[in-house]
């Protein structure tokens, strides 16, 4: 089965677009993930009805079962800029043969290892590839990268600093009282 852009339910897309437009409190929400332990490096998370498994790779203690939490954010981007080049193509009634979008991202494991703490544990660089088969011109395709881009919330997130705050709450034995 070959894949459309058409399949997006952009009437849908836009009626939001459209609501949020002259109802901005509509547009507020949040997302929530629950993650839970299982054993050794693998975690389990919750989000929505769905759930995805981590792991680490066998190098770093794992039991390489799982993707890594690191690929994790590759395929969150990866995912959303898609996403963003199907609304795209569909606000100019365009379509793909096929779309692929290939993320890479370098890192040095002296970070995470404690081993240098000059060097940062996560990446230091993202990039991505777009392989596309379409009738779009090269200017076209230039305008949906663009666009893609700027309404991604991963590329933003990723892009620019978002504030992230962490508390510890203690349970069962050894609990404070």
């Amino acid at each position: 089965m070959e894949g459309t852009c058409k399949s997006l339910d952009i009437d849908t897309f836009n009626a939001t677009r459209d609501h949020v437009a002259e109802n901005p409190a509509d547009g507020q929400g949040s997302f929530e993930t629950v993650t839970q332990w299982q054993d050794g490096a693998q975690a389990v998370t919750k989000a929505r009805s769905f759930t995805i498994q981590t792991d680490e790779p066998a190098p770093l203690g794992g039991k390489d079962q799982h993707i890594d939490p690191m690929e994790l954010l590759l395929a969150s981007l990866g995912t959303c800029l898609t996403i963003g080049w199907v609304n795209q193509a569909n606000f100019r009634g365009l379509d793909y043969r096929d779309l692929k979008i290939r993320v890479h991202a370098p890192f040095d494991l002296r970070g995470y290892l404690g081993i240098d703490g000059d060097v940062r544990p996560g990446f230091t660089e993202i990039s991505y590839t777009v392989e596309v088969d379409t009738d779009a011109d090269a200017e076209t395709l230039e305008e949906i990268r663009k666009a893609a881009e700027s309404s991604s919330p991963m590329f933003d997130n990723i892009l620019n600093a978002t504030a992230i705050s962490g508390e510890v709450q203690t349970r069962g034995h050894g609990a404070a009282a």
